[in-house]
């Protein structure tokens, strides 16, 4: 298991680090998103956008629960945040999108981590500041840990060593 710890600055680097990672993603790949309200999911995956070649406004989907974008892969932004039972969320049938051809972006994924498949990308977001936040990247299977690599190999970020003991 690979993992990386990074320090944002601002949106624009958040964003920026979302894009690199989209640059990197593959058709059926998982970034689970875990983050208190406003810590940035919705800013990362925005950038995940821009990596994807999508040109449309990413906003949060609260409220419809999926989105879709076309891009280079398709993008299916999917919020749990107003779900609270395994049940709710077993029910949307996400299995079409867990296994298709697009990026699976999943915000609140805390609430729906068993229901996931084995292999995908975790991304803890914490608050240091009103702007700043802190990134940790973990990967679970060999293909997120080959993007991890090459995320460090870009070395355009700041490390963090809040977890160096880890």
């Amino acid at each position: 298991m690979e993992r990386f710890d990074i320090i944002s600055n601002n949106p624009p680097q958040t964003q920026q680090l979302g894009k690199n990672i989209g640059r990197l993603t593959l058709p059926g790949d998982i970034l689970l998103l875990v983050g208190n309200l406003g810590a940035g999911k919705t800013c990362l995956t925005q950038g995940i956008a821009y990596g994807l070649d999508i040109d449309e406004y990413i906003s949060s989907p609260s409220f419809v629960l999926i989105r879709e974008f076309s891009g280079r892969l398709p993008l299916y932004h999917i919020d749990l945040y107003r779900l609270d039972l395994p049940e709710e969320i077993a029910t949307l049938g996400l299995d079409d999108y867990l296994y298709g051809s697009g990026v699976c972006v999943i915000e609140w994924a805390e609430k729906g981590l068993n229901l996931m498949p084995s292999d995908f990308m975790l991304i803890r977001i914490n608050y240091l500041d009103d702007i700043k936040r802190s990134f940790e990247l973990e990967a679970k299977g060999t293909h997120y840990n080959k993007m991890l690599k090459e995320l460090k190999a870009e070395k355009t970020y700041v490390p963090s060593n809040r977890h160096l003991n880890r």
